[in-house]
């Protein structure tokens, strides 16, 4: 056993017994964070205007706080763009992460000394979680790649600006850092597909042991690298132990892995973006992941079917139940006060709290009063594929409300096929009957002939892919949005019909 991977060992055990400590009090754990973050938030703009003093409750914080997302904070954030100080958090923030808007453009996600650590802090303890249940750290010693954005940034009246993982960048442990690939000349190329290649000549003859990232661009990569070297990436890796990814349901994409890599490998689950580090996968035996409740980050949650409602009810952790969508709200070291995220998750555990990411609160289908969410399709596509002996590289579903001819409504599955069914009729029968299963709206709707049963637009090779970069979108963070209620995507994608 090597020094490192002995030392590995050592801080994982420490690291384990500090994470059960919050873990086993939930609650005090969470009032502690919210007490912290009020008394910080206090003397700043917002506090001053939403009357921080006077809140001591929960109840108190719901009164004068209420629910905004980014497009209802802009005021605030602008005068942070502007160089003001003291307006969400105190003094400025260090970074903005740049994000893509939906209504107003790019959006300037503040992020502070204290929340970027925890951050930094979130991505290691996952892996010494690992480390910790499994006892393997022998990869510690090989090659690490991160699939992510630019670590060039930018700059507005002084706070440095770019996207969340070119800023993580910047954080790479220095006992990792030899590890640690591509080089930084390679990182910072920012054309995708120029970069992936310059990836795949630096990586192909290394001892890579981790591999992490957004699974549609790591498949992109595994592809290249695979075609460029005629071998199995687990043969070309031989040490490949762990595959680290967020940001999309990895299960669609699962089938595929395997097949790229000629063997399964462990994986662990992350859920950050740019507002904060939510949670991680903390067992490779059990799913789900553990949302972390001592990082700086107090947590509300609304049911997503009341959420649209006038005065929607907001609770607290000691309220969530098992099996209940809700929109996940937060408050953040970074100024950041009951703030819609947009995500909805579902707990699977209250002891630990353990989630899973359901979807978004905008990214649903509900054109005629379903409200199909994107972890319904992602399971119907699931057993559909697994059904049929089928192979999906990527797809997307929206709505198709006026069909031609006087036919009945229907969703619309854009799906690019890395093996087609054999009977396709079969296929889609098992689709819509597996989402008919788990969605009962939708079951109502196709008995009750308001709608028809799905049909497929089948997208060319490498389609996905192609849309992406003529939108603008061709990797880093960026990922193909699972469903939508308008057909905003689905125009872009029949240019890519097969």
């Amino acid at each position: 056993m090597s020094l490192k991977t002995f030392a590995a060992k050592i801080f994982a055990h420490r690291i384990a017994k500090r994470t059960q400590k919050w873990v086993d009090n939930p609650i005090k754990t969470q009032e502690k964070v919210f007490e912290q973050l009020i008394s910080s938030g206090a003397h700043t703009k917002f506090g001053k205007d939403h009357r921080f003093d006077t809140i001591r409750t929960h109840a108190d914080f719901v009164q004068k706080v209420p629910i905004r997302d980014y497009e209802e904070l802009k005021e605030y954030i602008s005068l942070l763009i502007s160089g003001n100080k003291d307006v969400l958090w105190p003094g400025k923030p260090i970074y903005f992460a740049k994000t893509s808007g939906t209504t107003s453009g790019a959006k300037y996600i503040p992020i502070t000394d204290v929340s970027i650590k925890e951050q930094v802090k979130a991505s290691r303890n996952a892996i010494l979680n690992y480390i910790h249940e499994t006892g393997n750290a022998d990869f510690v010693t090989g090659k690490m790649i991160f699939l992510q954005g630019s670590p060039v940034l930018d700059e507005k009246n002084g706070i440095k600006l770019g996207r969340l993982s070119g800023i993580s960048a910047h954080y790479v442990p220095n006992y990792l850092q030899k590890n640690r690939l591509p080089s930084w000349e390679t990182n910072c190329i920012e054309d995708w597909e120029t970069k992936v290649n310059a990836i795949v000549e630096e990586t192909k003859g290394e001892d890579m042991t981790v591999i992490a990232g957004i699974p549609s661009w790591v498949q992109m990569y595994f592809e290249k690298l695979r075609e460029n070297t005629n071998q199995d990436i687990g043969d070309l890796f031989k040490n490949f132990e762990l595959f680290i990814y967020g940001g999309v349901n990895y299960e669609p994409y699962r089938k595929k892995f395997e097949a790229l890599i000629g063997r399964k490998v462990a994986s662990i689950e992350l859920f950050p973006a740019s507002e904060g580090f939510f949670a991680y996968q903390n067992s490779q035996k059990e799913r789900g992941m553990l949302l972390l409740l001592d990082a700086g980050i107090f947590y509300e949650f609304v049911k997503s079917d009341e959420f649209f409602n006038e005065n929607p009810n907001r609770i607290t952790l000691k309220e969530v139940e098992i099996g209940v969508d809700y929109v996940m709200i937060i408050s953040t070291n970074a100024g950041l006060w009951a703030y819609n995220l947009g995500d909805t998750i579902r707990f699977i555990s209250t002891y630990p709290f353990k989630i899973v990411v359901s979807g978004r609160i905008k990214h649903f289908i509900s054109a005629f009063g379903e409200h199909v969410i994107a972890k319904e399709v992602e399971e119907a596509m699931m057993i559909a594929t697994n059904e049929t002996n089928t192979s999906v590289s990527e797809f997307t579903v929206a709505p198709q409300i006026t069909p031609e001819n006087d036919e009945l409504p229907y969703h619309e599955w854009f799906v690019e096929f890395e093996k087609l069914p054999d009977d396709m009729g079969l296929f889609i029968h098992r689709l819509d009957e597996a989402l008919q299963k788990q969605n009962s709206y939708y079951y109502d709707l196709i008995v009750g002939k308001v709608l028809q049963r799905l049909k497929i637009t089948p997208i060319q090779s490498n389609g996905f892919m192609e849309y992406m970069k003529s939108v603008g979108k061709l990797g880093g963070q960026n990922k193909v949005q699972r469903l939508s209620n308008d057909r905003k995507v689905a125009e872009g994608l029949l240019k890519f019909k097969s």
